[in-house]
């Protein structure tokens, strides 16, 4: 009796909207970080002189399901750093294997300290007999770190005692193995006499500035002068990039009311951002989950993070701290242990959305946080980090201004169109970070997310 709808809708113009994508994330980190321009490609850090020998950990591989040492980074022990690799691979062969479960006690206070240990899996807790008797925690331990080098190497009681918080296993290596190496080696006996005698340096230490201060009279004050790095680290920059491909046809013909090209390369530079978060956080060489220094590192003493642990973050970057950066599932599993303390966490308005903060820092969410173990049931970790040049802290970094740019660092770049009449845009992003300082950031690791409470 009439016109149809779907007839009437042939004549009709539908509203469209610009294309949607799910891949895309607010990106907190690229907009929390200070952005430092750089004018000729290359940033230079340079730095008071500093004793660093490595990440403090000793990387373990599997031999047939067995655990082995890596010979090399047995070098992480400051007397084995000049050693030669015959001898460190005998060394790393007399480790061997130790299982343990959790609650068990691995070492006692005062007990001679006969083996070094490396902890290939699992989380151990130093504690200690206080000054009035109380018992106190030192620290938590996890996977790659070792105890007690001092007292192994001394053949001193152990100082503390260490007992593990879950199931895992060890490599241990008996001091007499080091002493036969010490007595075949002049070499190794000086350096671990250096060591005991504490004539070593003391590895994340800055050589020293000699003055005087308090003293009466007319004293000869000392003299001194500030000594700088020998080989500043540079940064170079990393690219993200991709060619973008657009018919010419499509390009003339279908380009109302929505611009084809326009529309491609605003999806494109969105990848390209995404790609950028990733790469800042999680870059073998410059990412900075990679760049955390040895004593910038906590443990998780309980898998789920709670306000203690965040807290023990602060304690390291606590000269101005910026923001923490974690994935969701680990925001979300704070949330929950916050909940069961009876301590919620304040809610802020940052970048125009609501966000959880502690201690007045915000928990920016980012799902390029890395995750080992593979999905939920893994492990994660937390950053926390100071930025900005004039705090020493962690900065962005980009070229001044690039050819055919369209954003800041990002260029779009036409090569032309081929016998085929496609036009090819090569698309761009140029970006790198430096943490300026080693207590500028901070990191939680071994963070598991996939505990759950009843509240009720």
């Amino acid at each position: 009796m009439s016109l149809s709808p779907d007839t009437a809708r042939q004549l009709a113009t539908a509203t469209k909207t610009v294309p949607q994508m799910r891949g895309i994330t607010p990106r907190y980190l690229l907009r929390a970080l200070p952005w430092v321009d750089v004018e000729s490609g290359v940033y230079r850090v340079n730095r008071r002189r500093s004793f660093v020998l490595g990440d403090d950990r000793i990387s373990t591989y599997d031999e047939d399901g067995t655990p082995r040492v890596v010979p090399g980074d047995l070098r992480e022990l400051p007397y084995l750093c000049d050693c030669e690799d015959a001898l460190l691979g005998e060394l790393a062969g007399a480790f061997t294997p130790v299982t343990f479960d959790a609650g068990q006690v691995l070492v006692q206070e005062g007990d001679p300290a006969d083996r070094l240990w490396i902890l290939v899996q699992g989380r151990a807790e130093k504690r200690v007999t206080g000054r009035y008797g109380e018992d106190a925690l030192l620290e938590v331990a996890g996977d790659g770190q070792f105890f007690d080098l001092d007292a192994w190497t001394r053949g001193e009681p152990m100082p503390y005692r260490v007992r593990a918080l879950t199931p895992g296993t060890a490599l241990c290596a008996d001091r007499a193995t080091l002493t036969r190496l010490a007595d075949r080696s002049a070499q190794l006996r000086t350096a671990m006499d250096a060591f005991t005698s504490g004539e070593g340096v003391t590895p994340g230490s800055e050589a020293p500035i000699d003055l005087s201060s308090g003293h009466v009279g007319e004293i000869d004050l000392p003299g001194t002068y500030v000594d700088y790095e020998d080989a500043p680290r540079e940064y170079h920059m990393t690219l993200a990039q991709t060619v973008l491909r657009v018919h010419t046809r499509v390009a003339d013909l279908y380009n109302g009311p929505i611009d084809q090209t326009r529309a491609q390369s605003n999806l494109t530079v969105q990848a390209l951002r995404e790609r950028q978060e990733a790469a800042l956080l999680n870059h073998p060489e410059f990412g900075l989950l990679n760049n955390v220094s040895a004593g910038q590192r906590v443990q998780s003493r309980t898998g789920s993070p709670t306000p203690d642990d965040l807290d023990e973050l602060l304690a390291k970057v606590w000269k101005q701290p910026g923001f923490f950066v974690a994935h969701p599932k680990a925001i979300a599993a704070f949330g929950r242990e916050c909940t069961r303390r009876g301590v919620p966490p304040v809610t802020d308005t940052r970048f125009g959305s609501p966000l959880l903060t502690w201690r007045g820092v915000p928990l920016l969410p980012s799902d390029k946080v890395r995750f080992s173990g593979g999905g939920s049931v893994g492990t994660t970790e937390i950053l926390l980090m100071r930025t900005g040049e004039a705090e020493q802290g962690v900065v962005g970094l980009r070229p001044a201004g690039v050819p055919d740019e369209i954003e800041p660092g990002l260029s779009m770049r036409n090569m032309g169109v081929d016998q085929k009449g496609i036009t090819s845009y090569l698309m761009t992003a140029y970006f790198n970070t430096a943490v300026l300082v080693e207590d500028a950031i901070a990191v939680l690791q071994n963070v598991e997310v996939s505990n759950y409470h009843d509240y009720s």
